[in-house]
């Protein structure tokens, strides 16, 4: 069977997609006025649509797409399960051969003790069940009214009921309400928020609000910590070195559990296997999803530590699970897409390439009017737009409109990098070589520039006032 190249023409493509396809994070009338964008092949970091254009991947997909698009051992991979076998469910004391192979290959990759996997078909999924995996262990331990898991303003991590609770985003909370028992605490986001504190001294600071929240809440209230190594969605915050230290320091002084939500970092995107080895975090769960298959296939879990893990198996039956839980066809892409990672040295490519290269390029962004920050850890950057750098200002303009107009500039240089706000943020294929990273900069100057002068002209390069 050969790919199907030959489609519909785009204006009937948009028509028919705006009839009966309801987009996630959308504006669905603003969407069907202006008409989706219609993404047709893929191969390594670019993208084709349906008018043709060669696009640069500057997002990976959704931060996903590890290895690069169009790696045919996926897709056979993928067929051979099918053939052999195409679902078989993990319940009543069943397994198969992926399930097993691809848990023992997690294991093995982990840090520490994290020996021990629940697979869910997605990180929203994941980060549900770490609610229930938490709370069941301290019920077990007889301690059930330690339930209240502790997370950050402007995380994410996912938008399921239980996930969207966990991520301390207000739109998300606000459509449609959110499970009891989640706290929020700032975010260590120095730029936007650390006024004239040093960013060791505010790294610190926010920190130290989780110490302040388990004494408000009470001890034998808090359950864990959540919390991403690099801040994903919400604008590729990276805290000052002082923080993880400090946030690791407090779990383990009161006891309570540490999530890090890896779906984003996890499986090379910051120069280590896991973020938490970039930052010297030691969970007792990890959120996994994303880079786990590099998109190629839905899959998600939660890696757990040897306590955890033995807490939850002496109170017997956990009641929790998903159909989709280890598919098998999921599974089997994702061990070949580990192996690819692997042997293939990409996690190395990251550390020792394509991270230095991207690093120096991107940090000399600083020097475009617009530009007040350029930050990069692994392959994942951000750079936050400003109309007075010294004074680290916001625009006046509503949040987001200056961030939104750049993005538009760099979709129609046929670029793809996100706004988040007034940031603008990348997450490439972790293939991406030196050339490319060329043109991804190149493309990213010409959108600023542009985006520049049409800000200048319509009197929006203007500091909002303090």
């Amino acid at each position: 069977m050969n790919m199907i190249t030959n489609h519909l023409p785009t204006a009937e493509l948009q028509a028919l997609d705006a009839a009966h396809h309801m987009h996630p994070f959308t504006d669905a009338n603003g969407l069907a006025t202006k008409g989706a964008r219609i993404i047709t092949r893929g191969k390594g970091v670019w993208l084709t649509d349906s008018e043709g254009n060669r696009i640069i991947d500057g997002m990976a997909g959704l931060w996903c797409v590890n290895i690069g698009y169009g790696r045919k051992e996926l897709a056979e991979v993928a067929a051979r399960q099918m053939e052999e076998l195409a679902y078989y469910n993990t319940f009543f004391q069943t397994t198969h051969v992926p399930a097993i192979a691809l848990a023992a290959k997690i294991a093995e990759l982990a840090p520490g003790d994290l020996n021990h996997v629940f697979f869910a078909g997605s990180g929203s999924e994941a980060n549900d069940t770490n609610i229930r995996l938490v709370r069941r262990y301290w019920q077990v331990k007889g301690m059930p009214e330690k339930r209240v898991i502790i997370a950050r303003k402007n995380g994410y991590h996912g938008s399921t009921m239980g996930g969207g609770s966990l991520g301390g985003m207000a739109p998300i909370h606000a459509h449609g309400g959110m499970i009891d028992g989640i706290e929020h605490i700032g975010q260590p986001y120095w730029w936007g928020e650390g006024g004239d504190m040093t960013e060791a001294e505010f790294g610190l600071l926010r920190a130290r609000e989780l110490e302040d929240k388990i004494l408000e809440l009470g001890v034998d209230k808090v359950a864990a910590f959540i919390g991403e190594p690099v801040q994903g969605a919400g604008g590729v915050i990276v805290p000052p070195a002082t923080y993880w230290p400090e946030i690791q320091r407090i779990c383990d002084k009161y006891g309570i559990l540490l999530i890090a939500d890896e779906v984003i970092t996890g499986f090379g995107r910051t120069g280590n296997w896991f973020g938490s080895q970039t930052f010297g975090i030691r969970p007792h769960i990890m959120t996994i999803a994303k880079g786990l298959s590099s998109g190629y296939q839905p899959i998600g879990g939660s890696i757990v530590c040897d306590e955890v893990a033995r807490v939850v198996a002496e109170g017997g039956e956990f009641f929790h699970g998903y159909t989709y839980s280890g598919h098998p066809v999921a599974a089997a892409v994702a061990l070949e897409n580990l192996r690819i990672l692997q042997e293939e040295h990409i996690i190395e490519h990251v550390r020792d390439v394509a991270h230095p290269y991207l690093r120096e390029r991107w940090e000399a962004l600083t020097e475009h009017p617009l530009v007040g920050e350029a930050k990069l850890v692994g392959l994942m950057g951000s750079i936050a737009l400003t109309p007075d750098k010294a004074k680290r200002a916001k625009f006046a303009s509503e949040a987001g409109t200056v961030g939104f107009r750049t993005r538009e500039r760099c979709f129609a240089n046929n670029l793809i990098m996100r706004h988040v706000g007034d940031r603008m943020i990348i997450s490439p294929p972790l293939v991406i070589t030196p050339a490319e990273i060329d043109i991804l900069i190149e493309r990213a100057k010409t959108s600023l520039d542009e985006s520049y002068a049409s800000l200048k002209a319509d009197g929006l390069l203007v500091a909002k006032a303090e």
